[in-house]
């Protein structure tokens, strides 16, 4: 399985608005320049989780965004189910079913139980794990939060 760049910025920014202050606004740059990547590829993803709402957005001159739930309440399996676009591991998995051996082949079935297993993991899991306070000074200060 392969995590997209798409779903990893997702809980980058999720992970940096976790570990700030409750009522501190970060903004889309300061994220960028946190993880050293472009901060056009982040408006898109800030757009999805504000209209899943993962986090609250405020427009203007202070403005910025804040997590709109408590990082116990985000669990990162459901996370990964809606940003990844394509959970279909091979070909088989599409309702396409190009293979010639898709009818008698035992792989789809075997890396349908992965996906699954895979997954079912992730759902073990909260924002609030990732985070752990007792990393929290750790991750303030390689984040560069203030």
């Amino acid at each position: 399985m392969h995590i997209t760049r798409y779903t990893d910025f997702s809980l980058r920014v999720l992970i940096y608005l976790a570990v700030q202050e409750d009522d501190r606004l970060a903004t889309i740059q300061e994220i960028a320049d946190s993880y050293d990547i472009s901060k056009n590829h982040l408006m898109k993803v800030v757009h999805q989780l504000n209209k899943k709402g993962y986090i609250e957005t405020i427009r203007g001159k202070k403005g910025g965004m804040r997590l709109q739930m408590a990082p116990e309440d985000i669990n990162i399996g459901i996370l990964v189910r809606e940003t990844e676009q394509d959970l279909s591991l091979v070909e088989c998995f599409t309702s396409k079913e190009a293979c010639a051996i898709t009818p008698v082949c035992g792989l789809r079935a075997m890396l349908g139980e992965a996906l699954a297993a895979f997954l079912g993991t992730l759902e073990k899991y909260t924002l609030a794990d990732v985070i752990q306070d007792n990393h929290r000074p750790q991750l303030l200060r390689l984040l560069q939060i203030a």
